[in-house]
């Protein structure tokens, strides 16, 4: 098993190479998040990006831009979902922007886009896509700086609280999606 964050590109004989790279989400609280939380989202973007993975968020402040920022600072990729039709307030960071002009519902949009989540803190919004994520689009995340109340919540059963170890999230998030895009071949 490959224990490399680095996503492997591996394909079996007669099957097309699988070209694409991972797409990870960054979500946590917008504007109101902490100096600490920004910093954890930042080093996540950034490491998701060296490892060569898309980070994609919901484009606005806080985490998001946090994130934007670190795959920026990698060179990276990253892509905002905008609950709204303007892109002007978009994040500066991000290399691509789509509007969506549904509002909150761009979360689903977001979970459903991404191969596993990364989520630095909790606010409502941030709930919604974890327990999407998990329950629904069927995708791994893993969290850094939760609240053990809500992060022990049977709701979000499945959610690996990584502590403020940013870097085991990103690995643990990166392993998984791996495992899921490009299972290891059978060997029946």
């Amino acid at each position: 098993m490959n224990q490399s964050p680095v996503p492997r590109n591996r394909t079996m004989p007669g099957e097309r190479p699988l070209v694409r790279r991972l797409q990870i989400g960054v979500v946590g609280p917008g504007d109101d998040a902490t100096p600490h939380q920004r910093e954890l989202a930042h080093r996540a973007g950034n490491l998701l990006a060296r490892s060569g993975a898309v980070v994609v968020c919901g484009g606005l402040g806080g985490v998001m831009d946090a994130a934007a920022a670190g795959a920026a600072t990698a060179g990276g990729t990253s892509i905002g979902i905008l609950p709204d039709a303007d892109a002007d307030r978009a994040s500066r960071h991000l290399t691509h922007v789509v509007c969506t002009g549904i509002g909150e519902a761009r979360n689903f949009v977001l979970v459903n886009s991404c191969d596993a989540i990364v989520a630095v803190g909790l606010n409502p919004g941030t709930v919604v896509e974890v327990v999407h994520a998990l329950h629904k689009a069927g995708g791994p995340v893993a969290g850094v700086d939760l609240d053990p109340a809500v992060a022990s919540g049977t709701v979000l059963a499945g959610l690996v609280d990584c502590g403020d170890r940013v870097e085991e999230a990103v690995t643990d998030a990166l392993r998984r999606a791996d495992e899921r895009v490009r299972p290891e071949p059978s060997s029946s």
